[in-house]
């Protein structure tokens, strides 16, 4: 998990001058859309939109961008694309499993494109429940450790319904069950931290520790260009760089 939790820090600072914001806020309306759609506009009575929200907002969403995804996602849109989920699983360098959430209106477009990008990147796509035993999904809330006193967080998370909190280098990560998480980054927010990230992620329950830095180079080229497909919503891994190793590769 420690890797993944550094690669997640790694991204929202980039996407702060990320030429590609516009596309990260088409797939996060996307994921808004959809779920307001199938279970309402209401995110109080509606875990998959209060969720989709509460990733919006980590990546700086305007609220106006959120509210507009939602009307949309409540009305009759006729005319709109139709979208389901469909998750792939496969394996990255040096084994590495990796998970792979997408929405999409033409399964085989997407299926052909996350394979080609395996292959591409010297990994391979699996076959259904392949990689999948090997994550869990919880809240994830990410609070940077230079700006936070851990005992002070460890209590306003208790009070939020936090599971766990773990110094990780240089954050501290607040682990949650999916329907505590938008409750957990409120309660720490209302105590005056300042939340880094706040999202609904699948854990990895083993690591595998990436120490080359050519493998590290390989694994997170393969990670990044899954994420920049237009389909594809969210990448879990379960590798574990060191951070200083995983900052220079990214950058």
């Amino acid at each position: 998990m420690s890797g993944h939790s550094k690669w997640s820090t790694i991204k929202h600072k980039k996407g702060a001058a990320d030429a590609k914001r516009g596309q990260l806020f088409t797939k996060l309306s996307k994921a808004i859309i959809v779920a307001a759609k199938e279970g309402g506009p209401d995110p109080a009575n509606n875990l998959s939109l209060q969720n989709a929200i509460e990733k919006a907002r980590s990546y700086s969403m305007p609220k106006d961008n959120i509210d507009r995804a939602i009307a949309r996602g409540a009305g009759t849109d006729a005319d709109g694309a139709v979208y389901e989920t469909v998750v792939y699983e496969g394996y990255g360098p040096d084994g590495v499993a990796v998970l792979v959430e997408a929405l999409t209106d033409n399964r085989n477009r997407t299926a052909a494109d996350v394979r080609h990008l395996f292959s591409k990147h010297g990994g391979n796509l699996g076959t259904t429940g392949a990689v999948a035993w090997l994550f869990e999904r919880r809240g994830l809330v990410l609070v940077d450790a230079d700006r936070a006193d851990e005992d002070e967080l460890t209590l306003a998370a208790a009070e939020g319904g936090a599971d766990d909190v773990e110094a990780d280098g240089s954050v501290f990560q607040v682990f949650s069950a999916p329907e505590s998480l938008s409750a957990v980054r409120e309660a720490i927010e209302t105590a005056g931290i300042e939340v880094q990230s706040a999202e609904l992620t699948m854990i990895a329950k083993t690591t595998v520790e990436i120490a080359d830095e050519s493998s590290a180079k390989k694994l997170i080229r393969l990670i990044e260009a899954l994420e920049e497909n237009d389909d594809v919503q969210d990448v879990s891994a379960n590798f574990d760089i060191p951070e200083q190793m995983l900052e220079a590769v990214a950058s």
